[in-house]
């Protein structure tokens, strides 16, 4: 067991990684049952408005959806059993609560995971919420790396603030920005190792080499 369970990896959440004793999920994001409709672009930008996000958030949160969007249709192309309109609204609401932790503090992760409860009855989408952070248990081996919570995860560590940038770039932003502590860099650098594990399985299992694509305009991400 490791020895940064308080630390989150942008270095600011207290205690962020509450599910680390908790067993593993059976399923990830697939066959969660639900008989909730998926929330369209239309009712989550709804729920943006109705939870004040704020507009540098919103633009972080269009973009994070492009990218998890395009892994998950390569996923589906390739026979995998992903529902790309799950994993869309997913990575469209991971930081549905982000505005509020910011000014009032707490776990955006855990609080948007509750909003998206509570909001759309949707178990699969909450769960890709709440667990954009930090994957608390071991990664899953070959194909099971194709589920909802990590093409979230991962899109996530590619978006710095509105830009797509490599995972490197934007965990030196992190280390920049937050990394005021040896347990809040510890911490980010945890993360960074966890984000290449994520990268390096989609690659494999994607036929993709995700680390040169930029996602946004094609260019290779230097």
């Amino acid at each position: 067991m490791n020895n940064f369970h308080a630390v989150c990896p942008d270095g600011r959440e207290p205690a962020c990684r509450p599910f680390a004793r908790l067993p593993e999920p059976r399923a990830l994001g697939l066959g969660l049952a639900s008989s909730a409709p998926v929330p369209g672009d239309q009712a989550c930008f709804a729920l943006w408005k109705k939870y004040a996000m704020l507009p540098n958030i919103q633009r972080h949160s269009l973009l994070v959806a492009r990218i998890a969007t395009e892994l998950a249709r390569r996923a589906a192309e390739k026979g995998f059993a992903v529902n790309v309109s799950q994993v869309r609204a997913s990575a469209l609401l991971h930081d549905i609560a982000k505005s509020y932790c910011v000014r009032h503090g707490g776990s955006h992760a855990q609080l948007g995971g509750g909003w998206v409860v509570a909001e759309t009855r949707n178990y699969a989408v909450a769960q890709g919420v709440m667990l954009h952070v930090h994957w608390p248990w071991p990664l899953p081996e070959g194909a099971g790396i194709c589920a909802l919570p990590f093409f979230v995860i991962y899109a996530d560590k590619r978006v710095r603030h509105d830009s797509c940038v490599s995972l490197a770039e934007r965990y030196e932003d992190l280390l920049e920005r937050y990394g005021h502590s040896e347990a809040a860099r510890q911490g980010i650098r945890a993360s960074y190792e966890q984000g290449r594990n994520i990268e390096r399985a989609l690659s494999a299992q994607l036929g993709w080499a995700l680390h040169e694509d930029s996602f946004d305009c094609g260019r290779l991400v230097q």
